[in-house]
């Protein structure tokens, strides 16, 4: 889940690499259903964002490791899909998991959910770092279109099972 924090209300920086595909191909105008999860919630900054998110993933997998009742997927073993809620630019975060079943709070850890509704949507293939490539292009897409992006967006991250496998994460903007 490491990554680049991006906010976005400042103008991007320039590519460290090739450049980026002005809209990739698949970003998605699509609703989705609220999504259960466990999270620590905390307002911090851009810069203490990077240090600050693997302490609180660590509170909440102390948790749902524990408790594999709560696991969103059926089969052998819980399988957990990291995810990082942006309320605003603050930025006030949720970092956690998804989870299948409500559950009590248990310390800083409770239960929330990602939001429902109308988003934007693309799925980022690489390295982390290049992530606020994909918010980016959320961006450029929303604006070619005529959509007004709200604050809430999120990633859901994926668990590639082949090391050689690229990570891939999915971004999410809620539209207004």
């Amino acid at each position: 889940m490491r990554g680049v924090w991006h906010a976005p209300d400042r103008a991007p920086a320039p590519a460290a690499g090739p450049r980026v595909r002005d809209v990739p191909a698949d970003i998605v105008v699509t609703t989705v259903a609220p999504l259960l999860t466990a999270v620590v919630a905390r307002t911090t900054t851009w810069e203490e964002l990077p240090r600050l998110w693997p302490a609180l993933l660590d509170e909440v997998y102390g948790l749902v490791r524990a408790r594999p009742e709560l696991s969103p997927a059926a089969g052998p073993g819980p399988k957990w899909q990291n995810v990082m809620l942006y309320k605003d630019d603050a930025p006030s975060v949720e970092v956690g998991v998804l989870v299948g079943a409500a559950f009590e709070p248990e310390g800083r850890v409770v239960p929330s959910r990602l939001p429902g509704g109308e988003v934007v949507m693309t799925t980022h293939r690489g390295a982390y770092a290049r992530l606020g490539d994909a918010h980016d292009a959320v961006h450029r897409f929303a604006a070619g279109r005529g959509l007004t992006l709200a604050r809430p967006r999120w990633e859901i991250y994926g668990h590639p099972g082949d090391p050689e496998t690229e990570p891939v994460t999915d971004v999410y903007w809620l539209v207004r």
